[in-house]
Parts: structure tokens; sequence; C-alpha cells
């Protein structure tokens, strides 16, 4: 069986002169996210985010620490950055036993990004 592919979807709309940003899944699902503004999309996808999911897809991290360890930033910004992206359909965290200890590793669930701009 072939590997689906997930796609994120993200529109952003002129109404009255001002952006409004949805973001939500290709794949035909409805739930939608709404952004304040074009700039809550901005931090969305930051460089440093960016950083992140190329890490994670070309490196396959252990765990969260690895990552950070990786990326030579601070674990709670990485780990904060991971939860946003986590939140919103880019990785997903696989829960893993080594040991006593319980880890997650982080895991990049799409393949691509659309962007729509609609005046």
């Amino acid at each position: 069986m072939a590997a689906r592919t997930k796609t994120r979807e993200i529109t952003i709309v002129d109404e009255g002169g001002r952006f409004t940003t949805f973001f939500k899944r290709f794949t035909g699902e409805t739930s939608e996210y709404d952004f304040e503004g074009i700039s809550s999309l901005r931090k969305l996808l930051s460089n440093e985010k960016a950083k992140i999911l190329h890490t994670i897809k070309s490196k396959s991290p252990r765990s969260l620490y690895h990552l950070s360890k990786l990326l030579q930033r601070d674990f709670k910004s990485v780990v904060d950055d991971v939860k946003l992206l986590e939140k919103f359909g880019f990785i997903d965290m696989i829960a893993e036993k080594t040991g006593k200890r319980d880890r997650l590793r982080p895991v990049v669930i799409v393949d691509s990004i659309y962007l729509h701009i609609k005046l």
C-alpha cells in the first residue's frame, strides 16, 4: 500500500482591508484554525520552526532533548515550538520506552503546505 501524504492548506483572505487567515487540513477535513491575522501565521511559519521541521525530517532525533542539542537551542524553547507544530498537525510525537524511561520522538507528518492568498 502506498504511503499517504499529508498536506496542510492555509488561506489568507482580504476582509475589508484586513487579512484573516484560515488554516485547515487539505484532506477534506472540516476543522479549521482561525488566526488573529497574518502576524500569527508568521509565528507558526518562522525560520526557527522551519529549522525544527528540517532537522526532524533529515536527522530523525531520538527525543526532544536530542532535537534541542542538534539545534543548539534551549530545551524549553524547542518544546514550546514543537507543541505548536504538533497542535497544527505538522508533527506527531511518538512515545517510546527505553529502559525505565519514556521519551517522545518527534516525527514530521506533513509533506507539503499550500498557501492561498485571496484578494
